[in-house]
């Protein structure tokens, strides 16, 4: 499929009505760092429901604090595979060389992925992801998830200043080859204070990748479409 045609058929279905659309999700978040609590305060503060898991407890305690008590009753803290049993889809902010060990636990689940390799941290396999493109290198890691590629570019400190501004609004793009995944990687931009923009399939991906032309820029929709040479 082309990738003009990969986006008008991705936006449809994401127009499309869907039970992501109607109801809040239940999302678990693995890793409670900078990215994934970030993240996932911004979903509770939307009204989902949110599950933190890490392997260093305290930056699970740091999340949840960090939500203050109005927000706090909607999240919770849990196991790896805790989160991945309770969550509709999973957002996954690990170092890169962390994704192999929950290969298995995330199959058939709709997996935002916004992991970026790094060489000098993850060696030869960073290298490899980075020339072959981040989106589709964690496919490769993650078989049988439905990725949705989203917020890989930007830093914590610009999400969490520039989500839920007046608009126009801070866009991020989203990139998948699975309909659901996309759908839902829209929908949860959107919520999470951003405006979504489809930006094709997994390998087309690798225009928003970080260190690109459009990495760590605040854009606008219209902006960020131009510069990502998609269609409006």
């Amino acid at each position: 499929m082309k990738r003009r045609s990969f986006v008008i058929a991705v936006t449809a279905a994401a127009l499309a009505p869907s039970a992501f659309a109607q109801k809040p999700m239940k999302i678990g978040v693995i890793g409670a760092g900078r990215i994934g609590s970030t993240l996932g305060g911004l979903w509770v503060k939307a009204g989902h429901e949110v599950m933190f898991s890490d392997r260093d407890p305290e930056a699970v305690k740091r999340a949840m604090d960090g939500l203050g008590p109005e927000l706090k009753p909607k999240a919770r803290a849990g196991s790896v595979p805790e989160a991945v049993a309770f969550g509709e889809a999973i957002l996954i902010a690990v170092p890169y060389l962390a994704l192999p060990a929950i290969r298995d636990q995330v199959k058939g689940k709709v997996v935002i992925d916004p992991n970026n390799p790094v060489a000098s941290r993850d060696g030869e396999m960073g290298a490899q992801a980075r020339e072959k493109g981040a989106g589709v290198s964690t496919a490769a890691l993650l078989p049988g998830a439905r990725i949705a590629r989203a917020f890989n570019s930007w830093g914590y400190t610009t999400m969490a200043r520039e989500a839920n501004r007046p608009a126009p609004r801070m866009a991020i793009p989203v990139a998948a080859d699975d309909a659901v995944a996309m759908r839902v990687g829209l929908q949860l931009v959107n919520d999470a204070g951003f405006d979504a923009v489809a930006a094709g399939n997994l390998a087309a991906s690798k225009a928003f990748d970080l260190g690109s032309a459009v990495s760590g820029r605040v854009l606008t929709a219209a902006e960020l479409r131009q510069a990502l040479q998609l269609k409006p």
